[in-house]
């Protein structure tokens, strides 16, 4: 009796910290977008180019590097003995950091050499552009490596086939070049708040086609002669939209490893789902970049090229494309689980 009542007694600590991160991320989200309302006050154009900046966010969150050290961190304290619930909180937090220091750095530097960047506008787009979409093509390589090496464990699932849990671990810890790297740091965190500065040293990277193309937006703003203080409503919209998506990230693969330890097949299932949306957003992205300055640079004409030239003159559009996949994804994945009784799958790893 008394061991039930422990149990309800963790579960109700956890739901209470879960209720309390979710509420402490609805304020910073809503207070972003208040902020933003009030700061373009005059400039309506320019709420489209923040929701372009939110919907980097949530893209960024799903990048490789994101994704495994969440993961690992979230394997090693549930080992521990740990339920974390605010691991992708923190890592975003720490992350954010570097991206709203160096943007705002970039966005003084552009307003004052406006006059002397003039010249090189058109090249600058091009090489950002042409690096942004290299970029998401590589995160999408990768990830598919990932993504079919996931499938045939699930795929061994449900043929009622043991898989091998550690062959699984390991194809889960070679996601992302950065994440490769500060594996060692893994092993000194001991709870989440440590997270910060994981997520501060990934983000010293700067690697990632979404921080640099948030830099242009907040570049050329600045020198259209937005003030500094409106110009930073930019990285905190992405700060807000990523650590939405990591904080959420974390929380479920929380739940998936618990869930584990009944029915390893959740964790098949969710690592499958969390890496195709990561590959099916970068090649969208990336390929819309690309065909647009295909386009441009061949002078292609159509209906075809018309739409592509659209989504790229108005980039706004390109963040209800981000933010859609992912509700979308998400839904489709959810009624796919439940309407093909997963969860009765025994997903057993195999023994060595």
């Amino acid at each position: 009796m008394s061991t039930v009542l422990s149990a309800a007694s963790r579960q109700g600590a956890l739901r209470r910290r879960v209720i309390g991160i979710y509420s402490l991320l609805a304020t910073f989200n809503i207070g972003a977008w208040v902020w933003a309302f009030i700061a373009f006050h005059g400039h309506p154009l320019l709420i489209g180019t923040g929701l372009l900046a939110y919907g980097f966010g949530l893209r960024h969150a799903v990048d490789a590097d994101h994704i495994a050290a969440i993961d690992n961190v979230t394997r090693k304290l549930m080992q521990d003995g740990q339920r974390p619930v605010t691991i992708g909180f923190f890592f975003a937090l720490g992350h954010s950091a570097v991206v709203l220091l160096v943007t705002a750095a970039v966005a003084a530097t552009a307003a004052a050499l406006e006059s002397r960047v003039e010249v090189w506008k058109d090249l600058t787009g091009l090489l950002s552009t042409g690096f942004s979409a290299l970029f998401l093509f590589l995160i999408a390589a990768m990830n598919l490596v990932i993504l079919r090496g996931v499938w045939r464990a699930f795929g061994k699932v449900r043929r009622g086939e043991p898989y091998d849990n550690d062959d699984l671990d390991l194809l889960l810890n070679s996601r992302g070049l950065l994440a490769r790297l500060f594996r060692p740091m893994f092993r000194l965190v001991s709870n989440a708040f440590w997270m910060l500065p994981l997520g501060f040293l990934f983000g010293l990277g700067f690697d990632t086609a979404t921080e640099v193309s948030l830099l242009g937006i907040s570049a050329s703003q600045a020198a259209q002669g937005l003030s500094f203080g409106v110009v930073l409503v930019f990285p905190v919209l992405f700060a807000a939209g990523m650590s939405l998506v990591d904080t959420t990230d974390g929380l479920l693969m929380l739940g998936a490893y618990d869930w584990a330890f009944v029915r390893p097949i959740r964790k098949l299932y969710y690592n499958l789902t969390i890496t195709l949306v990561s590959v099916v957003v970068a090649v969208l992205i990336g390929g819309i970049e690309a065909l647009g300055l295909l386009a441009d640079q061949l002078n292609l004409k159509g209906v075809f090229w018309g739409v592509i030239g659209m989504l790229n003159d108005n980039f706004s559009t390109l963040g209800f494309i981000i933010i859609g996949v992912f509700v979308v994804a998400w839904l489709v994945s959810v009624i796919i689980y439940r309407a093909k009784g997963y969860d009765a799958l025994d997903a057993q790893p195999a023994k060595r």
